[in-house]
């Protein structure tokens, strides 16, 4: 509570600056404080990448049907900001029919560029640039939606000239919240209804949506393939049946709950799905990385 308490200040305060989008030393100072509060490792080299993959702190970031990459040497970020662009690239594909690209993302220190900050948040993980679009409907939904999320302190956003681009650094606590709560208007709105598929739609990014996993979807749907239509409404399980399902929670009580982790389970995953934040999870499960092992068993609380 009190890192989070902190966050939110660090972002209230670089508020006036960030959304000039011309950036300031005070921004840079609150993406710094702020990945350091998380318990971020700033990487120091390429070599030490790997390792940082293998441990869980960093997780790799692939090209898709929304989603380009431009000359990115090392495709990785921190978990909560893949969460991010994965919802992002898939938002900006609805409304612009096109890819979202991606200029960098993680840097290490020693492959920093000349004119960057010295304090470059980069090395740990949480940032993202992103190219700045040619059209212009597309550019200004993307500049609208950034400055949104930044005005509810979710990010911090600057629009860089050499090359054009937005240099996006997300705060991944306040952005786990916000998901948390729109995990729980979903589950009382979406679930009851089902979920009707938009132009631009694929089952993963559904699945990111609504927490539901591509293989419960396509269970619960009768699906053969991941291809799914416009104006197709997938059913989607009641948070019972999310539970007790064949990948999900071992029992459910009112206030606490059991789950056994599957293969390509986060602590994220897990903790949109049930509607709380991981750094509940690790503090119910007595934990100080974000390291699953498939099979471990997580208590899960409303907390």
């Amino acid at each position: 509570m009190a890192t989070t308490l902190m966050l939110l200040s660090l972002a209230s305060g670089g508020l006036s600056h960030a959304q000039s989008l011309k950036g300031s030393p005070t921004s840079i100072e609150n993406q710094y404080r702020a990945a350091h509060a998380y318990g971020y490792t700033f990487v120091k080299s390429s070599a030490s990448v790997r390792g940082m993959v293998n441990a869980g702190k960093l997780v790799r970031v692939n090209p898709g049907s929304h989603l380009a990459l431009h000359d990115v040497s090392f495709p990785y970020v921190v978990p909560g900001a893949k969460v991010f662009l994965d919802r992002l690239s898939a938002q900006y594909f609805r409304a612009c029919g096109e890819k979202l690209t991606v200029t960098s993302l993680l840097r290490p220190k020693n492959r920093q560029p000349a004119n960057s900050a010295a304090k470059s948040v980069h090395p740990a993980g949480m940032a993202i640039d992103l190219r700045v679009p040619r059209e212009r409907k597309c550019h200004s939904w993307l500049q609208k939606t950034l400055l949104a999320l930044e005005k509810d302190h979710v990010l911090d956003v600057t629009k860089e000239r050499r090359p054009p681009h937005y240099h996006v650094a997300v705060f991944i606590e306040r952005y786990e919240t916000r998901l948390a709560g729109m995990s729980s208007t979903l589950q009382a709105g979406e679930h009851s209804q089902g979920y009707l598929v938009r132009r631009g739609d694929t089952l993963s990014g559904i699945s990111v949506r609504t927490g539901v996993r591509v293989a419960q979807l396509r269970a619960i749907n009768g699906l053969r393939s991941n291809l799914i239509k416009v104006g197709q409404r997938l059913r989607l399980p009641d948070m019972n049946a999310l539970a007790n399902s064949a990948g999900g929670a071992e029992q459910l009580a009112s206030r606490e709950m059991t789950y056994r982790v599957n293969r390509g389970d986060t602590l994220w995953d897990i903790a949109i799905r049930y509607g709380t934040s991981v750094q509940h999870l690790r503090r119910t499960n007595g934990r100080t990385t974000d390291f699953l092992k498939i099979g471990q068993v997580l208590k899960i609380s409303k907390g």
